[in-house]
């Protein structure tokens, strides 16, 4: 067993890397993943990247084609639109099961998550969005871990990061992103209350911003591929 470990170790990481750069951008929609350069970059084997492209493709964050490779998903405005659906029921639900569930360690770092992401998504020069997109999948996958509900984090995994993939700040209006950071902060205090109430309404309030900053954007937010391109 413990020489599977190395292995398990260099598939993490390059599930790390490809995850950030399509946080960062490095990595758009229809982006094609070269495994052979991304295998020689990490100095690892193809078989790890393989399996890292995998499961992605699993999560539906990779498209997967005989004889093409694998590609960066892209999104239609109606697909997110139902993300955003499954995310206001399973979610709410996960984090009204939290409030009773968390541990007090998580709460504290739920706490400090929340208020760098209150310092650094403020509008204005100091506003980092690559920083406050790392911090905001790892504040909703922090909280739906404390619901300990492993099926639950399970189903909803693709839903968060796909819908955090996204880059939604990067088309909030100020009072949008204000709002957004004030929820993560309230959902804290709801935790800290141990009130399932107050904090599955506040995660809803949430998930319905964000999704009202998505939708309002009358035209598709990714145009479908060009196959001839």
């Amino acid at each position: 067993m413990p020489a599977e470990q190395p292995a398990v170790r260099a598939v993490d990481r390059v599930l790390d890397v490809l995850r950030g750069r399509m946080l960062d951008g490095s990595l758009a929609p229809g982006d094609h993943v070269a495994e052979a350069e991304l295998a020689e970059v990490l100095g690892v084997s193809r078989t790890p990247v393989r399996e890292a492209i995998g499961r992605l493709s699993a999560e539906g964050l990779l498209d997967q084609q005989p004889n093409r490779g694998a590609r960066v998903a892209v999104w239609t405005t109606e697909q997110l639109a139902e993300i955003f659906e499954l995310r206001l029921q399973l979610e709410s639900y996960a984090a009204r099961l939290a409030a009773t569930n968390a541990t007090e360690d998580a709460i504290v770092a739920l706490d400090e998550m929340a208020e760098r992401m209150a310092k650094i998504g403020l509008p204005g020069q100091g506003q980092d969005i690559a920083e406050l997109h790392l911090l905001n999948r790892r504040f909703h996958d922090l909280l739906v871990a404390q619901a300990h509900r492993p099926a639950l984090a399970a189903a909803l995994a693709t839903a968060i990061h796909a819908a955090v993939i996204r880059h939604n700040f990067e088309i909030y209006d100020d009072a949008s992103m204000l709002r957004s950071l004030q929820h993560h902060r309230e959902i804290v205090a709801a935790l800290r209350a141990r009130d399932p109430d107050w904090t599955e309404a506040v995660m809803r309030a949430h998930l319905c911003n964000a999704r009202s900053t998505l939708l309002a954007r009358n035209e598709p937010l990714i145009e479908p591929e060009d196959e001839n391109r």
